[in-house]
């Protein structure tokens, strides 16, 4: 069964299993003991450390393990934002950063420092002048993924870390998704990342502070890792997580691997629209990940659509609220201004055979055409589709508000219905509307904020805005052809 989510977590490295399996046997003791079990410990531990120092850039000494990616991202930013209180209290982080840096961010605001985000494109990229513009004398730290866990975007990393470095304003990457294919350039400050992406053991993470870098770690104190990481470490998972992570670095075929993937995700990136009518392909087309691609469907519940490929034999993930159970999209899509239902994230893991992608491209055709005909969409997609007998079409305008005061000749009444039926009956009436006037989605599901906009954008229609409506939302949708 293909499995297509590495990035969610990638399969274990052979080199991970045998290091496990061997530091078992020899690195049980506690490492900070003086008698030989213990020695042997310390030499696996300290050994391990010098392998992820080197694959990371940075030294030693400025690398901690911590129990995961998570943690390492939480302990970076509440140590790195305690030792520059009297610089100032504001963090800056990207819109679409990992959510431990967002519940970090939280916890911050909580305690009284304040955030601002960082606006992306609809590639999912940070301009480097936005956060040029956006520092400040009482910033005290910055937030930036080297590349997107959801969408695959590349970041501009070491642009930024030289414009943090001139105003003396520490930057913290997230490098869980990219550490994997290589280093984070630029001379960034503290650097977190997570073994189960890059095929080590899950309950890994390490945090790297470079020297330099004021640093106050929260919480009691502990005279292991530094004192920022405490706890008895994971001394066989650390060292399988080092080895596997030095096995990708020394191995030669690992840039050729890299290679041979781009162009997997480059077919799938061409033929899937092709292939799918009516599928948005998002993310920056170049400058992105080499094995992450992700794509939405218009008129797809993503959960069902997950559903059948996991019945076809696929393992694939999504960012559709209709995949989650918070019921909102993801903060990713939303930030970006794309569409979210139906979403389809592909990630390929070392050694993808490309009979795998080709059978993909074959099978989910026929998987988007059965669960749209579910819902009562055509096979053949399209701009309109057909009004169903019997649907909640109004005549009546809307109920006046606040704005925008659009009266609107049709009102689809879609609450109580989750994505994504509100856009497949916008597109229902849109072809009896007269050009130039506009209908009116009633809808209180989160999705519809963000996916009515995207499909008038597919469209070419007007989006022009939302009001409030009673329980819910009101959508003013203008026809243009």
């Amino acid at each position: 069964m293909p499995y297509f989510d590495a990035a969610s977590t990638a399969p274990l490295h052979p080199v991970a299993r045998e290091a496990l399996l061997a530091s078992l046997d020899e690195g049980w003791a506690d490492p900070a003991r003086l008698y030989r079990e213990g020695r042997r410990a310390r030499l696996l531990l300290d050994a391990a450390r010098e392998a992820a120092a080197e694959a990371v850039g940075c030294r030693p000494d400025e690398l901690v393990f911590t129990p995961s990616g998570t943690q390492a991202v939480h302990t970076g930013v509440s140590g790195a934002l305690a030792a520059r209180r009297r610089a100032g209290r504001r963090l800056l982080h990207s819109a679409v950063e990992h959510s431990s840096v967002l519940h970090a961010a939280e916890v911050h605001e909580a305690a009284g420092g304040s955030r601002a985000e960082l606006p992306v494109d609809r590639t999912g990229r940070v301009a480097a002048g936005e956060v040029a513009a956006a520092l400040g004398t009482d910033t005290a730290l910055v937030c930036l993924q080297s590349a997107n866990h959801e969408v695959g975007t590349e970041q501009p990393v070491d642009e930024v870390a030289e414009l943090c470095r001139e105003a003396g304003v520490p930057l913290l990457v997230d490098a869980a998704q990219s550490l994997p294919w290589g280093p984070v350039p630029g001379p960034w400050s503290l650097l977190a990342a997570s073994a189960h992406k890059w095929g080590g053991p899950p309950g890994v993470g390490l945090l790297a502070v470079r020297k330099g870098t004021r640093f106050a770690p929260q919480g009691p104190a502990d005279e292991r890792e530094s004192g920022r990481s405490p706890g008895f470490e994971n001394l066989p998972a650390i060292v399988a997580a080092a080895a596997s992570l030095r096995a990708l670095r020394a191995d030669p075929g690992t840039e050729g691997e890299a290679a041979r993937l781009r162009l997997l995700v480059d077919r799938i990136r061409a033929r899937v629209p092709e292939l799918a009518p009516d599928v948005e392909v998002v993310g920056d087309p170049v400058r992105r990940l080499p094995h992450l691609v992700t794509f939405s469907c218009l008129y797809v519940d993503g959960e069902t659509l997950l559903h059948e490929l996991d019945r076809a034999g696929f393992s694939v993930s999504s960012g559709s609220s209709c995949t989650s159970s918070t019921l909102t999209p993801s903060h990713v899509l939303r930030a970006m201004g794309v569409l979210s239902e139906g979403n389809v994230r592909i990630s390929l893991p070392y050694g993808t055979a490309e009979a795998e992608v080709e059978r993909f491209l074959e099978v989910l055709p026929q998987v988007v055409r059965s669960v749209r005909e579910r819902l009562g969409v055509p096979a053949a997609g399209g701009g309109e589709v057909p009004a169903a007998s019997g649907g909640a079409l109004q005549t009546a305008p809307a109920a006046p508000a606040a704005e925008p005061a659009e009266a609107a000749g049709l009102v689809v009444d879609a609450l109580g219905k989750r994505c994504p039926i509100p856009v497949i009956e916008l597109a229902k009436v849109i072809g009896e509307v007269p050009v130039g006037q506009t209908v009116t989605v009633l809808s209180d599901d989160e999705a519809a904020r963000q996916d009515i906009p995207a499909w008038c954008t597919m469209r070419d229609q007007e989006y022009v805005g939302e009001r409030a409506a009673g329980r819910g939302a009101a959508y003013v949708v203008r026809r243009r052809a």
